[in-house]
């Protein structure tokens, strides 16, 4: 499989949406292994998707016995520790919203292709055999002139009582969701015009191996250049990394995030989109587990502030963890 300089993909983007040729691009969170390659030569390069409903695997049925699925995430002061780090830089006025996110190791018998396959997700990427994505949580879209955004920020166990109001109505959760929104808005206004929050703050369920979960978006949306598929690479290079899985002010944010955090992310926080020939939609790798060794890695988070608790939070990271088998 060819992996090419960071440069180099945008060029190859640029050229095959102006040809209006289908196309294929990953992007790790520090864009030091992007990949870029026609829709065609996907499966032969050991990379399978599905997006919506485009999708390069024939999906045969299959039983759908009973997995083993068990979390190790880290203790809770290892938590803790990096947390305090981060509350302290948000409390200097470093940052507003950091996105604090940490490795657990699973157990499971299942192979990353069955996750791939038996997944119930909109967004899903088997790469190599290395890694598995189910993404609820899509990055930008570009259709008929058009950009789209679609910040998740915001996650509570479906079962609690009452739960829709209380994470709707959560001070913390409201302040957090305005933050990326706000950077999302300002993020399109970098190549788009008439950059405006078409739809704030909707549910979505998601259904997982063992329970379900509410998870709160908007929609941000702006008016692209003309010719702007002759320029999708440096398009998406500007938006990078995704807000929702960094935090504000993003260039700052980025800094704590290295200082804090306890390994490297890799292509985990990344994004991943196709170009059909007419529109481009991309995904923010989310649900992502890597396969390292003979270990499966789970690779989750959430987004911290001055108001956040350092036991939920630690909760979420762990609540995060799952497969939407079911």
């Amino acid at each position: 499989m060819e992996n090419i300089n960071c440069q180099d993909t945008i060029e190859r983007m640029n050229r095959w949406g102006k040809e209006r040729k289908p196309f294929i691009f990953i992007f790790d969170y520090e864009l030091k292994n992007p990949v870029a390659m026609p829709l065609e030569k996907a499966a032969e390069n050991g990379i399978y998707f599905t997006f919506d409903n485009l999708n390069n695997i024939d999906f045969k049925s299959v039983e759908k016995p009973k997995f083993t699925f068990r979390k190790f995430p880290v203790s809770y002061p290892v938590f803790k520790k990096s947390f305090d780090q981060v509350v302290s830089e948000i409390q200097l006025g470093n940052s507003f919203l950091t996105n604090l996110t940490f490795p657990t190791r699973i157990e499971t018998d299942l192979t990353l292709p069955q996750i791939f396959q038996r997944s119930e997700a909109p967004y899903k990427l088997l790469y190599n055999n290395q890694f598995v994505v189910f993404s609820p949580e899509l990055f930008v879209t570009m259709s008929e002139g058009m950009i789209a955004s679609f910040p998740m920020k915001g996650t509570i166990d479906a079962s609690i009582p009452d739960a829709a109001t209380m994470i709707l109505t959560d001070p913390k959760e409201t302040a957090e969701h305005h933050t990326i929104v706000d950077l999302i808005r300002n993020d399109l206004s970098m190549v788009a015009t008439n950059v405006k929050v078409k739809k704030f703050r909707y549910l979505n369920e998601v259904r997982t191996h063992d329970q379900t979960l509410l998870q709160v978006s908007s929609e941000v949306t702006g008016k692209l250049p003309e010719n702007y598929q002759a320029h999708f690479g440096d398009i998406i290079l500007k938006l990078l990394p995704a807000g929702s899985i960094c935090g504000a002010p993003k260039k700052r944010t980025l800094e704590i995030i290295h200082q804090a955090e306890i390994y490297e992310r890799g292509y985990y926080a990344g994004v991943f989109g196709i170009f059909d020939g007419k529109d481009l939609k991309s995904a923010v790798m989310i649900r992502f587990i890597e396969k390292i060794n003979d270990e499966y890695l789970f690779k989750s988070g959430g987004g911290i502030t001055s108001q956040s608790d350092a036991e939920k939070e630690y909760q979420e990271l762990i609540d995060k963890v799952y497969v939407p088998i079911y």
